[in-house]
């Protein structure tokens, strides 16, 4: 055995540049597959059953994935608005253990404006026994005052802190057609990272999201705007979707009942986890083509090997005779080609770990910046195990085909020097 890795060894160290080569191959391979099938994994874990701490999602008549990634994700625009009286209606409901109302409309530097309640700071927990918490030096705001609090995002990418001040712009984008309002908002408080799209919010009292300049009221299917000094009644109001949890999981299919099957007002997206999961399943054949993709590269991998290790024969006959009348056996120079192209596999799946750490890595920041889902580059999914083996395998049975051309060597033809 220590005459076959030497063999392999001497082989490896010949024929450094066509072997590094095939190394990077197998190495990329490796990587693509591994990191294809992880980023899949815990994309859809994060979008079906992550941080996002309600049970469902009240809105405007329309689809509920729409609603869901608008509320929930901040990622899509708003399907229209509902009455305040039905945000009143569900936090009167005694099956409805917390009703946080939302109202949208406008941005700071492209990052989502939010109009709440203050219960969002003291009753809301994104995680069980996790509420949000807010820096030192700031603190919530305080209904019907002009002040913010940021998501560690926003205040992060903006610059801004406790203290200054922002007038938000018109609109869920942040472009050309966009116009500053002339209300201006003080920051009173910097949420801790939570990992959640909410850290890309900047989070204000509700009532501002009314009286900001251009916004029209249609609470009450007639439009009303709001006067400086008067009291804005409730029936004119509206919001942009309530966020709701259950005292238990059947109000969850009783309101579904009422709401999406027989009223013809609203939208209730109930489960979350379930609405997220059918819009995987319909994207799953994207899903699918990077697999293919990444299966292909792995094929051209063992290709690059099969194509490495058999260029190498015909200069190496005359090696293999003067073995052969040495006294090894053929299944000896048989074994050394296919541990040689083993070897080939299982350092380039070595080096595939450090390409699936780079691509993860850099996967984890563009979802975190673009939606604000957490991706961990350090999650292990079962592919991170059986790539490398299974290409470690791959590896060896190309090596069998210039093994076989080997293993016929003629060695009384090959030791007569060539001139």
């Amino acid at each position: 055995m220590s005459g076959i890795l030497l063999m392999v060894r001497r082989s490896l160290r010949q024929h450094a540049l066509s072997t590094s080569i095939t190394l990077l191959s197998v190495a990329l391979a490796t990587g693509l597959v591994m990191s294809v099938f992880g980023i899949q994994k815990q994309s859809y874990d994060a979008f079906t059953g992550g941080a996002i701490g309600y049970d469902a999602v009240l809105g405007a008549k329309g689809s509920q994935l729409q609603l869901v990634l608008n509320t929930v994700f901040h990622l899509e625009t708003s399907p229209g608005n509902i009455p305040y009286t039905l945000y009143q209606q569900m936090n009167d409901d005694p099956r409805v253990d917390l009703a946080i109302p939302y109202a949208m409309g406008d941005n700071y530097f492209g990052f989502r404006i939010v109009g709440t309640t203050p219960e969002m700071f003291t009753e809301f927990e994104y995680q069980e026994g996790k509420k949000y918490q807010i820096g030192e030096e700031g603190r919530a705001f305080e209904a019907g005052y002009a002040e913010a609090v940021l998501g560690s995002v926003v205040a992060e990418q903006t610059g801004l802190k406790v203290g200054d001040h922002f007038h938000p712009t018109h609109g869920l984008k942040d472009d050309d057609l966009s116009h500053d309002h002339d209300e201006e908002y003080t920051v009173v408080g910097v949420m801790e990272p939570t990992n959640t799209p909410n850290d890309r919010v900047a989070w204000i009292p509700i009532e501002g999201i009314y009286w900001m300049g251009g916004h029209v009221l249609r609470g009450d299917g007639e439009h009303y705007t709001p006067e400086g000094g008067t009291a804005i009644p409730d029936k004119h109001k509206e919001v942009s979707a309530v966020m709701l949890n259950f005292k238990n999981p059947k109000t969850g299919f009783d309101l579904n009942m009422a709401i999406n099957n027989q009223g013809k007002e609203a939208t209730l997206a109930y489960p979350i986890a379930t609405v997220m999961a059918d819009l995987f399943n319909k994207v799953g054949w994207a899903n699918r083509i990077l697999e293919v993709v990444a299966y292909l590269v792995v094929v051209v991998s063992a290709a690059a090997i099969l194509a490495s290790i058999y260029n190498t024969i015909n200069e190496r006959r005359r090696e293999f005779a003067i073995l052969r009348a040495l006294g090894a056996r053929k299944v000896t120079v048989f074994t050394a080609i296919v541990m040689e192209s083993a070897a080939i596999a299982t350092i380039g799946s070595l080096l595939g770990f450090v390409v699936y750490g780079i691509i993860m890595y850099c996967a984890a920041i563009v979802v975190r910046e673009q939606t604000g889902v957490v991706i961990d580059p350090f999650s292990i999914h079962p592919m991170v195990w059986i790539t490398p083996l299974g290409m470690i395998g791959i590896g060896a049975l190309a090596g069998v085909i210039p093994a076989l051309k080997a293993y016929g060597t003629d060695v009384a033809e090959n030791l007569i020097p060539h001139s």
